[in-house]
């Protein structure tokens, strides 16, 4: 009789939590930074998948073919070509890092802030190191440039030889949204410690991963984030093989443009 009884209860709870949607202040991640170093590119869950764990975020896509940007809830794909393109909701991604984006903070930015102004106007405010931070930048940029990578074909060449090449585009005058990170430094090797920032045009038409930009004006809004979520491939035969212990940290600061 009591199993009776618990079995409906137990299922009411599996229907309960499994039907949940994302969680507030938490950040959902797939892979690790050095496994994309390394060249794990093959995709471990699809961008339907991701899209469960969140309506905001930055990554990449199966086999490393072009920069990820998820904003309100849509994804979007700049290739090497610098184009955007909406990918099918069955692509895997092998690297992305997204939440539930419930901003608790606005701060304006003022004309002509780089992104160097930008962690000098961020930091301050926000100086807890130890919380990871979701920014979003809306507005008009006198300058934008950024890059993408182009789908690699195996075997899969490490991450800085591919940005070796990496095409890279520069707008003038251009109005989007930035969309991306602070990770703490604790991360190492699993994120990208400090700032990682993505690029959309409002027409959805150019973005990339951001390397230099001086706004216009904007506005920046932050949710600040306190539960985080790692998932790593069960059965990726190439991430299993690769070497995780070793310090990456040159290679990261190549491949992100620092």
């Amino acid at each position: 009789m009591l199993k009776k009884r618990l079995l409906p209860a137990a299922l009411l709870l599996l229907f309960i939590f499994g039907c949940a949607g994302p969680q507030k202040d938490t950040a959902f991640q797939t892979s690790t930074i050095d496994a994309l170093l390394a060249g794990v590119y093959d995709g471990d869950i699809t961008c339907r998948e991701l899209l469960g764990h969140g309506d905001f975020g930055i990554g990449t896509f199966d086999r490393l073919d072009g920069e990820m940007v998820l904003v309100n809830g849509n994804i979007y794909q700049i290739k090497a070509d610098g184009k955007v393109y909406s990918p099918d909701l069955a692509l895997k991604t092998p690297f992305a890092t997204v939440c539930e984006f419930t901003p608790d903070h606005t701060l304006t930015v003022c004309p002509g802030t780089d992104y160097n102004g930008l962690k000098k106007l961020i930091d301050p405010q926000f100086p807890n190191q130890n919380l990871f931070y979701a920014i979003k930048i809306k507005g008009r940029f006198r300058s934008m440039k950024t890059r993408s990578v182009p789908g690699q074909k195996k075997p899969y060449p490490p991450l800085p030889e591919v940005t070796k090449n990496q095409p890279e585009f520069s707008m003038r005058d251009i109005s989007g949204t930035i969309v991306g990170f602070r990770c703490p430094p604790y991360v190492k090797g699993i994120n990208v410690p400090g700032y990682h920032l993505h690029f959309i045009s409002r027409d959805k038409e150019k973005g990339g991963h951001v390397l230099e930009f001086e706004v216009e004006s904007a506005e920046c809004e932050i949710d600040v984030i306190n539960r985080y979520t790692l998932v790593l491939p069960q059965n990726e035969s190439e991430f299993s093989r690769t070497d995780l212990g070793r310090d990456r940290s040159r290679e990261l600061m190549e491949v992100e443009g620092r």
